[in-house]
């Protein structure tokens, strides 16, 4: 049921004491994004380093958590590596669950642990485990240990890190129950930069659900919407993988560091490829009966007489193209071995494989040598990518190091910023056109979830200005919406405004329900108030070279149109970020 104020835990890891508090504004603030844009205002130091210990690592969920299908991600904050400025990244598995049946709606963690550390937590425990022996392990070993020690199995998660997040690289993602992640920006860096190689919490608590017969009925009518109409087929058959033969065909897939936007090689990484020759098995996170999580295998022969390990490894649209047609891999076991590798060293899969894309073409064009980066990349092969991405991780050089701060930090310093595909971050996969390229670059996460950019152009929508312009700031303030509840986005077909009233009525929500539009626009204006705290400059945002060279099937980006949106978009969030009276 929906309380009136938010039970948040902090914990202090400097002093090793923690704190529940309740705190109001849940009509206001909602939870989930909404919650942690507010969270991360009260508690951040902007004038500080973003790895200072007194700097916040939050977790929030939503009030639907736990009550509705697919209400299943956890929204985290923190001050980002990259940029030093608030970030918002989220994540499923049993993440959310698990605060929830811990009886939280928040977790706050400020200060450094003196020796590598555990957090464990749940409804009746909060303890700081020693975790000398796993520091300098991968993710993936990481929480099978700690499968094996802690309690709680199927009600827990385990948050954790590998080598890149120990070495604060700003592409850390935090692993989220092997297959789901706290992905960009480099929340994973934050919890290296406090000493915590993993964060286990406990769903060992329980809630009570609304009585009578009008919850039910609306659940029952949810759970038919997920599973006995079209709605979620995508996302269970194929996946968001079978978005890579279309956007390949519509020459809109990045190609070899976007020097090409569609391959006869697509063949060998569609989706049905991935599936007929890969597919083990499809899972999902806690309270989704969907199951888009899908799992391939790869196996690695380590003895003459046919002897085989096999290892499972997730995939979906965003990873194939990051690890795949980035980096002009071509068949699909590649693939899946190079994400792999991606995941045991704690590396966001966009982030790195766009920098490993740009660290190949700076040395086919000599921008780099490769006695700065020790190896050779090449586009195509595989064999330079597996070692490559240990070297990101570690930082293991002077080139390396630079790189792992971002590819623009490394083309900044060596060169190759034209061909940098940088938008605020390292790009997502939708060559689109001119709306994606503003959205992703100016966009409070950087996000291709921020809004539904790539759509829009693939609307082959007229250039206005205006219309593009309000089209991003309505489908965000929409957006906002779930995120605060929060749910998969790949639900928002589901969760229409109307049925997400009903939700919150039947918890006692109703006044929440009644001033949910005006929720969502202050939502809306409070994520950039924070962005823009930690010094963000929207009108300062720029857009390489490369993003104007690509042609997709629409022709070249209009350098015009492009521009014209660019700072109208600046403009509206220079306005929504200024700090209420």
């Amino acid at each position: 049921m929906i309380a009136d104020t938010f039970k948040i835990l902090e914990v202090n890891l400097s002093t090793g004491r923690s704190t529940i508090r309740s705190m109001p504004g849940v009509d206001t603030f909602i939870g989930g994004s909404g919650l942690a844009a507010k969270l991360h205002l009260d508690y951040a130091k902007p004038g500080m380093a973003w790895d200072d210990p007194e700097q916040p690592l939050i977790f929030c969920i939503g009030p639907l958590t736990g009550f509705f299908p697919l209400m299943s991600k956890t929204v985290c904050a923190f001050t980002s590596p990259l940029h030093s400025q608030y970030a918002e990244s989220h994540a499923g598995g049993r993440s959310a669950l698990a605060l929830r049946f811990a009886g939280l709606d928040a977790l706050v963690i400020v200060g450094r642990a003196e020796r590598p550390t555990v957090l464990h937590l749940g409804a009746n425990i909060i303890e700081l485990m020693d975790a000398g022996y796993l520091w300098g392990k991968d993710a993936l070993t990481t929480g099978k240990l700690l499968r094996r020690i802690l309690k709680g199995s199927g009600h827990r998660t385990i948050m954790r890190i590998g080598p890149a997040g120990e070495n604060k690289s700003a592409m850390a993602c935090i692993n989220v129950d092997t297959y789901r992640h706290f992905g960009r920006l480099g929340g994973g860096a934050v919890m290296g930069a406090k000493n915590v190689k993993a964060i286990a919490i406990e769903g060992n608590g329980s809630q009570n659900l609304p009585e009578g017969k009008e919850y039910g009925a609306l659940y029952a009518d949810i759970f038919r919407k997920v599973t006995d109409t079209d709605m979620m087929r995508k996302y269970h058959n194929l996946g968001t993988a079978s978005n890579l033969e279309a956007l390949n065909e519509l020459k809109a897939l990045p190609w070899r560091n976007l020097q090409a936007t569609s391959d006869p090689g697509i063949e060998g990484i569609t989706g049905e490829r991935f599936a007929d020759d890969t597919l083990l098995r499809n899972a999902a996170c806690s309270g989704c009966p969907v199951g888009c999580i899908h799992i391939g295998f790869v196996r690695e022969k380590f003895d003459k007489d046919n002897q085989y390990l096999y290892r499972q490894v997730g995939y979906d649209y965003e990873p194939i193209f990051a690890t795949g047609s980035m980096l002009g891999l071509t068949h699909a076991p590649d693939v899946l071995t190079v994400m792999d590798e991606v995941e045991k060293a704690g590396l966001d899969v966009m982030s790195g494989g766009v920098a490993l894309a740009w660290a190949t073409e700076a040395l086919e064009k000599g921008v780099v040598t490769t006695e700065q980066t020790g190896i050779e990349l090449r586009f195509g092969e595989v064999r330079g990518y597996l070692k490559a991405v240990h070297l990101l991780a570690g930082a293991a050089s002077e080139f390396w190091k630079l790189l792992a701060a971002g590819t623009m930090v490394a083309a900044k310093h060596y060169g190759g910023e034209d061909f940098a595909c940088v938008l605020g971050q390292e790009m997502a996969g939708y060559a689109t056109g001119e709306v994606f390229y503003v959205a992703q670059s100016l966009g409070l996460r950087h996000s291709h979830l921020d809004t539904g950019a790539y759509s829009y152009d693939q609307s082959n929508a007229p250039k206005d200005v205006d219309k593009a312009l309000a089209f991003l700031l309505e489908d965000e303030r929409e957006r906002v919406i779930l995120t605060s509840m929060v749910a998969c986005l790949f639900a928002r077909k589901v969760y229409d405004p109307d049925t997400l009233r009903q939700c919150l009525t039947v918890l006692g929500g109703s006044n929440l329900a009644d001033g949910l539009d005006d929720a969502a626009a202050s939502i809306q204006k409070l994520r950039w108030q924070a962005r823009i705290a930690g010094g963000f400059d929207p009108m300062g945002v720029k857009i390489p070279k490369r993003f104007l060279e690509v042609t997709t099937w629409k022709g070249q980006a209009d350098p015009e149109y492009l521009e014209n949106l660019r700072m109208a978009y600046a403009t509206a969030i220079s306005e929504m970020g200024k700090p209420q009276q």
